[in-house]
């Protein structure tokens, strides 16, 4: 089985990554530093084709798509949420996923029965809206919304999409305060992965297994 996860050099894309080495999955993980084991800044382009031309023919049965970036944490409403924000929070958190999703979909055809995991967030949620954090809160409906489209388009080619919300885990992101540990987080999304199938797909699920509101 390989397994593909953007955003791996950290949080919860490193533990996705190491739970499933573990396991003897072939798994690439890919970050922006020099240091990852497969070099992705999932805004560029040109970075994703050298990144499906480095996979060479292999069939991937797994992409999580993980990368992305909370800019606008605490933002005030009328100093903050600037323009360069937005740009840059959907370039990576919707673009960057179309583009993994894209540049891959010849290796994931190859596969028996290939799966696309995104993370997504409930902040991304219409039901649950609270106010502020405008700029993370739309990328990630924006990223619920593509996933949920593309589990249509690629229904047909054997493919399944699932939407994820991880829980709000102990990392960079969520704060040392957050409510699960990343390997709580990584040990549900990784059996809500197992679950997922054209059954399924188009889901929009919690790291623990419940239903989420759209």
């Amino acid at each position: 089985m390989t397994i593909v996860i953007t955003g791996a050099s950290r949080g919860i894309g490193a533990g996705l990554a190491a739970k499933y080495e573990a396991a003897g999955k072939e798994v690439f993980g890919t970050g922006r530093s020099v240091a990852a084991q497969v070099q992705l800044d999932v805004t560029r382009p040109a970075s994703h084709a050298e990144m499906a031309q480095m996979l060479g023919d292999r069939a991937v049965d797994l992409l999580v798509c993980n990368a992305g970036v909370y800019l606008d944490k605490g933002d005030d409403l009328q100093t903050g949420f600037g323009a360069d924000l937005w740009a840059q929070s959907f370039a990576t958190n919707v673009t960057g996923v179309f583009l993994s999703i894209q540049a891959l979909l010849p290796h994931l055809r190859r596969a028996d029965a290939a799966k696309i995991a995104i993370i997504s967030s409930q902040m991304g949620s219409d039901e649950l809206a609270p106010g502020g954090s405008y700029i993370y809160r739309a990328s990630k409906a924006a990223a619920l919304n593509l996933g949920r489209n593309l589990a249509v388009d690629l229904k047909a080619e054997g493919i399944a999409v699932g939407i994820y919300h991880p829980g709000w885990v102990q990392t960079d992101m969520g704060g040392s305060t957050a409510a699960i540990t990343v390997d709580e987080s990584v040990d549900g999304l990784v059996s809500r992965f197992e679950a997922l199938g054209l059954e399924t797909t188009g889901c929009f699920e919690t790291w623990d297994g419940r239903a989420h509101p759209f």
